[in-house]
């Protein structure tokens, strides 16, 4: 009797055990329904861009910096899977009178500001910052197309929460433009671009 007590007691733990993973893992990508719905409008669009320019249709990166800044705002979209792969917090330029809740975007140099626009993930180059890895960025559009001249790259900053830190703020000056990410969700960026055969969309907006 002893014995199916604890055997009992190893199959409840373990399924607790299994359930707060469940909830640990979905959190880490979960979002709001309208955050969700408004992805997916962009991921369409993301995806008939891609496919009529030759770019990655595996998967893509959204940027929504309509978000407040303590949520996750970055996204790695599984464009066959139709969801989100992973998450990260994401930090905006400071330059302009930028605020912790207000980006304002500028696409001229030494604005140290974001910039909207569909981006070109480039090649993978080395970074001081973060797990010490970027990826330059190529502007196509009219509000971004001065991100190479600009140094604008994907990297990661090691002081950067892994977790939403809702409702408080990021803190400005992280990002003089860059779109900056945990280095969780870097390593994870880092992997799929390494076996990215065709160039990879970025999608910043808000």
């Amino acid at each position: 009797m002893k014995k199916f007590i604890l055997i009992l007691s190893v199959f409840i733990l373990l399924e607790v055990g299994w359930m707060a993973y469940g909830r640990c893992t979905a959190s880490k990508t979960a979002v709001p329904a309208e955050t969700e719905q408004r992805l997916r409008e962009k991921a369409q669009a993301a995806k008939a861009y891609c496919s009529k320019n030759g770019y990655n249709t595996n998967y893509c990166f959204l940027v929504d910096f309509s978000l407040h800044s303590g949520r996750r705002r970055f996204f790695v979209w599984d464009m066959k899977g139709d969801s989100i792969k992973y998450a990260s917090l994401c930090a905006h330029g400071y330059g302009k009178n930028s605020t912790v809740s207000k980006p304002v975007f500028s696409n001229v140099e030494g604005s140290y500001c974001s910039s909207l626009g569909k981006y070109k993930v480039g090649i993978r180059s080395y970074s001081k910052w973060g797990i010490n890895v970027h990826y330059k960025l190529h502007g196509l559009e009219a509000t971004n197309d001065n991100a190479f001249k600009r140094t604008v790259v994907l990297h990661s900053y090691s002081p950067m929460p892994e977790t939403e830190v809702y409702p408080m703020h990021l803190p400005l000056g992280i990002s003089q433009g860059c779109p900056v990410i945990s280095d969780e969700v870097m390593k994870e960026v880092d992997i799929l671009l390494k076996a990215a055969k065709k160039p990879v969309l970025l999608w910043i907006y808000d």
